[in-house]
């Protein structure tokens, strides 16, 4: 089996069961090369789920699922994460290893010669607005937690990776720098021409970021829209949500 060219994901009637308690429903979805796919939804709704679907951090129950036309089923577990940057919640980086090491990792993972991945972290950490020179040789502990943030968007840019997944990457920061970090985000997929599938439960950083959003409640895709159609639904969950920005939320 295959997908159009024009998909770099797709999800075909997965569903996702622990202990007889169905997590995802009958999922379809497709995510199309370039764009930004926001899975938007409360605590619970299934979003973190799919999202470690598509790099088999977790096997679907039922269904398939397929990167780059080939079921995640039949890659190599190691191989298909190495081409998916992820970033997770105040970075996950390695707390004994240098911030140029973090962001160096996968290309060592691929015995990349050192001098090449020494050049390409360095060029990361500047392309995130972290000056190599003065971040490169600190350690996690050393730094702010936007700073961290910076870091590991700049480790799952290493490789050169088409699709990134986010998993709530700016929530735990405070209000100005998750606005100055959604603003560079949104900047950098654009000028990089990256494919982007980001959790989070934030509807304004879903309407900044998203090409499409995906509107989530217990396991299933309820509403998938733009970012302008979302706000004109007539969906109860989405006018809730569009509620609480009217109300600043």
């Amino acid at each position: 089996m295959s997908v159009s060219s024009d998909n770099i994901v797709e999800f075909r009637s997965v569903g996702y069961w622990i202990d007889g308690t169905a997590i995802i429903h009958g999922l379809d979805l497709a995510i199309n090369r370039g764009e930004v796919l926001v899975l938007l939804g409360e605590s619970g709704c299934g979003k973190t789920t799919t999202l470690k679907l598509i790099n088999r951090l977790i096997e679907p129950t039922s269904g398939e699922i397929l990167v780059d036309g080939k079921r995640t089923t039949d890659w190599n577990k190691i191989e298909l994460r190495r081409r998916i940057g992820y970033v997770l919640q105040d970075g996950g980086l390695f707390p004994h290893m240098s911030v140029r090491a973090n962001v160096g990792l996968v290309l060592t993972l691929k015995d990349t010669d050192a001098v090449i991945i020494t050049k390409r972290a360095d060029e990361m950490l500047s392309l995130v607005g972290l000056d190599p020179v003065k971040f490169g040789k600190r350690f996690p502990h050393e730094l702010s937690g936007g700073q961290r943030q910076r870091v590991g968007v700049a480790r799952a840019l290493a490789s050169d990776p088409e699709l990134l997944l986010l998993d709530e990457p700016f929530g735990a920061l405070d209000a100005i720098t998750r606005t100055n970090l959604q603003k560079e985000f949104a900047r950098l997929v654009r000028d990089l021409g990256k494919t982007a599938v980001f959790v989070t439960h934030d509807l304004h950083e879903a309407m900044l970021l998203g090409t499409r959003i995906a509107l989530m409640e217990k396991g299933r895709i309820v509403l998938l829209d733009t970012a302008e159609n979302f706000a004109a639904s007539d969906l109860p969950l989405a006018r809730a949500y569009l509620e609480t920005i009217s109300a600043g939320i």
